[in-house]
């Protein structure tokens, strides 16, 4: 297969917009599936999670091959929902272009509004299909609108419904100016009515106007009034949509097989090939400065990105690579530049959702699931033995909500560390560590649903029966003033004594992490407990001060110490530096830091007032307030985390079940005094019940 015929795109959506469905459809539409899998009954191709045929969402991103008119297409499927956020993000990286959905009655909704400026921030050519054009409310030029309005999509109509809601059947394609009517999974193709002739014409020449400002040629015939003809026209808008100066937008009804076949040609002739995405742009592995640049043909050297890993019963460990160029093949040997290791490639398969075949090599533009590889994460690159680069990571937001978790038998401790480092592997939004002292483990995650979900796996995929504790807040400890301390720790047992001193500068560093510098001089203390100092501060850091969250945002300078040619040891500094740092950490007036949302709700006129003063009173803070569709408004703002949990009932109860939210992780901001005194007061006494049980 040619790279110029090869089109890897994502599908991405909010929840609810039917993007499982289309997805089925074109599966069904290229051949992929004698019969299509519906959504409610569990079937779907790209579903094939328990978890997910059970709720009806997407959370892995599948990724599924077809092909259509002599075109390879590799769909990657991504979730909408919120808590997923790392899915999205992930196939967003390694896709050519995207297919945005959106629900003709719904419109723009938190979600899409989420996923548009995560493919905005990675440059994704896109074009949008509005779905569900024959549901009670649809109204296609609206979600055109504000698609234009809220997103800044640059959107032009392609194609116009004949008839809405339960009267749609045909639509017209302005570009090739047919009507296309559908009866069951037939598509007829019929000249434009003359009682709708003036409006398409109206709704063309929108088109041709907006593609005659990047493009001379076109200009000049519609200056002169003159006919544009259909391949410059095509030609041109691939052109502008390429270079994402406009949003082609197309219609359908997904469920009713209704537009499938022109969103696949749509596809095809207004999305990127590897080759239009043009070379990809690494690091020398040496020098981080220097730009090393690889272009998507089989004759350079390797590179690719892994972007996901799935733990599969039967053949152990897949990991997900997009090929950006050069070829490999069977048993070749490849680097890993981000660990610096050599990794060998047992398998190449590709894939088809639950199925996979074997192939013996892949180029360009593939996206391929690679068998025997031992060290490689989420995120990092792929390249040949001897030219080596980094390409861009992926970019995978902080975890901020906890749940306590015990294997409700006490021997499956074991078993459950087991588990969970496997879905840690799968997943780097998703943390889990122990709790010495109370003995429980802790994991971390995007929202409740991900954890949720991330429970559920435990029970039913490895089989673990376990007790959950309540959802709990994130928390992570700074420092808000600089503190200079002196330790020393002397402790003498009956053989070899214990020896170290410390003289630390603690600051706060926002924004930046955690930095060490080491301004020792003379020799006061050796280069290698030097380490070691780092070292204790680093797994203190881990562990937090406060309230046993972890610490961020600080700077530590190492200004000064002393050692015993004897009794020092790497030991004995790390012990040192972890006290010294507790003790100046305690005297910086420290704070506790907490996860603040983004959120974003769609409500009714009449329940604004009640739903602002319930958001003030959560400590939540409203930014914006805009027209959303007639007689509802959008508003926008921040909220702490802490007190969102159980907000999806109370927002139920304020609007009569009318109104919706989305929340998205903004950033971790300090607490009040007030608050910081409550929360330690309330996590000291739920660590005196847990000890005391």
């Amino acid at each position: 297969m040619s790279t110029v015929k090869l089109r890897n795109i994502g599908i991405a959506a909010h929840i609810d917009a039917g993007k499982t469905t289309t997805t089925e459809r074109l599966l069904f539409f290229t051949g992929v599936n004698r019969k299509v899998g519906e959504v409610h009954d569990g079937q779907a191709t790209m579903d094939f999670m328990k978890q997910e045929q059970e709720r009806g969402i997407t959370i892995a991103s599948a990724a599924i091959t077809c092909f259509w008119n002599d075109y390879q297409v590799n769909i990657i499927d991504t979730p909408g929902h919120v808590d997923f956020t790392v899915e999205v993000e992930r196939s967003l990286r390694v896709i050519d272009g995207m297919v945005a959905l959106f629900c003709a009655v719904g419109g723009v909704e938190p979600q899409s509004e989420t996923v548009w400026n995560q493919a905005e921030r990675y440059k994704v050519p896109r074009i949008a299909f509005v779905n569900k054009i024959d549901r009670t409310g649809a109204d296609f030029f609206e979600v055109v609108n504000q698609m234009n309005q809220n997103l800044d999509a640059r959107a032009l109509a392609f194609q116009i419904p004949i008839g809405q809601e339960e009267e749609f059947e045909s639509l017209i394609d302005l570009i090739a100016q047919k009507v296309y009517t559908f009866n069951g999974k037939e598509t007829i193709t019929t000249e434009i009515p003359e009682n709708m002739k003036e409006r398409a014409h109206n709704y063309r020449q929108l088109i041709i106007e907006k593609v005659a400002e990047f493009n001379e040629e076109i200009l000049e015939l519609f200056l002169e009034d003159k006919e544009v003809p259909l391949p410059l026209l095509k030609s041109a808008l691939r052109d502008a949509t390429l270079k994402l100066l406009i949003t082609p937008v197309f219609l359908g009804a997904s469920y009713k097989n209704k537009g499938i076949v022109q969103l696949l040609d749509a596809i095809v002739d207004y999305l990127p090939s590897p080759l239009d995405k043009g070379a990809v742009i690494g690091m020398d592995v040496d020098d981080h400065e220097k730009a090393r640049q690889r272009n998507p043909s089989p004759k350079e050297p390797f590179s690719g990105l892994a972007f996901k890993l799935i733990h599969d019963p039967y053949v152990g460990q897949q990991t997900f690579v997009r090929i950006y160029s050069g070829t490999i093949k069977n048993g070749m040997q490849i680097m890993n530049s981000t660990k610096g290791k050599p990794e060998r490639i047992g398998r190449i398969l590709k894939i088809h959702a639950k199925d996979r075949e074997e192939v013996h090599e892949a180029g360009p533009g593939d996206i391929i699931a690679l068998i025997g590889l031992k060290y490689t994460k989420t995120g990092d690159t792929l390249c040949d033995m001897d030219q080596q680069l980094h390409l861009e990571s992926i970019h995978i937001p902080p975890s901020v909500i906890e749940l306590k978790i015990n294997p409700a038998n006490r021997k499956d401790q074991g078993k459950l560390g087991e588990a969970l480092a496997k879905l840690i592997n799968e997943d780097p939004s998703f943390h889990a560590r122990f709790d010495d002292e109370t003995e429980e483990t802790v994991i971390a995650g995007m929202g409740e649903l991900h954890l949720e979900i991330l429970v559920d796996r435990l029970k039913q995929e490895f089989g673990l029966d376990v007790v959950v504790g309540e959802p709990a807040v994130a928390f992570r400890e700074t420092i808000t003033q600089e503190i200079e301390v002196e330790y020393r720790h002397s402790k003498q047992t009956g053989g070899k004594g214990q020896f170290a001193q410390t003289y630390l500068r603690i600051e706060p560093n926002e924004g930046k992490g955690y930095e060490f510098i080491d301004k020792i001089k003379g020799g006061a203390i050796p280069a290698e407990y030097i380490t070691s100092v780092n070292k204790g501060i680093t797994k203190t850091l881990a562990e937090g001060v406060l309230a046993g969250f972890p610490v961020v945002d600080v700077k530590v300078v190492l200004l000064d110490g002393q050692f015993h040619p004897v009794d020092s040891s790497d030991f004995a500094f790390q012990i040192c530096s972890s006290i010294c740092f507790k003790q100046g950490f305690m005297k910086a007036t420290p704070v506790l830091l907490e996860p603040v949302m983004k959120i974003e709700i769609n409500t009714p006129d009449e329940y604004i007032g009640d739903i602002v003063g319930n958001l003030n009173k959560r400590r939540g803070k409203v930014e914006s307030m805009r027209r959303h569709r007639k007689g509802s408004q959008k508003l926008n703002g921040t909220v702490p985390l802490m007190e969102m949990f159980g907000y999806a009932t109370s927002l139920r109860n304020l609007s009569s079940g009318r109104a919706n939210y989305s929340m998205e992780f903004y950033q971790y901001m300090p607490v009040t005094k007030a608050v910081q005194e409550e929360a330690l007061k309330k996590l000291a006494e739920k660590k005196r019940q847990e000890t005391s049980r």
